[in-house]
């Protein structure tokens, strides 16, 4: 089954997940936003549209997504749910895909299982996998 890593990381934290679930020999792509936000903006703004599941633009990724089997999605959490970017990305979510999700936050606690299955499952594909993952558990290198 081939696996994509797409992953958004704004402090570093996600990346470094990333880093260690692609290790187990998987394609990468990070989602990158069109314009990056500053401190404010992300902790505010994008935290508020966070909670209304509203997407912002992002940049074009550098993998097609279509070519995998099995997407595995890592994101942090903001306002209990995955930033704007992400939300971008599930947009885009090709029909048919097997989507793990693993979220990073400082309690390892998120608020968004149901509203992120039912949007994988609008886009014809299948929550395989949810994970909520603690920040201080993830080795920084």
């Amino acid at each position: 089954m081939k696996t994509l890593v797409i992953f958004y990381s704004y402090s570093g934290c996600t990346k470094a997940l990333a880093a260690t679930v692609a290790a187990e020999g998987h394609d990468t792509v990070e989602i990158r936003d069109a314009r990056h936000p500053g401190k404010f903006r992300a902790y505010s703004v994008g935290c508020f549209a966070a909670m209304r599941g509203k997407a912002w633009p992002i940049q074009p990724l550098d993998a097609e997504l279509a070519a995998y089997d099995r997407l595995i999605l890592l994101a942090p959490v903001w306002a209990g749910n995955p930033p704007p970017a992400v939300n971008a990305l599930l947009e885009r979510l090709p029909e048919g895909k097997a989507v793990w999700v693993k979220l990073v936050s400082s309690s390892g606690k998120s608020s968004c299982k149901a509203r992120l299955e039912a949007l994988i499952a609008a886009k014809g594909c299948s929550l395989e996998s949810f994970e909520d993952i603690r920040k201080k558990t993830i080795e920084r290198k």
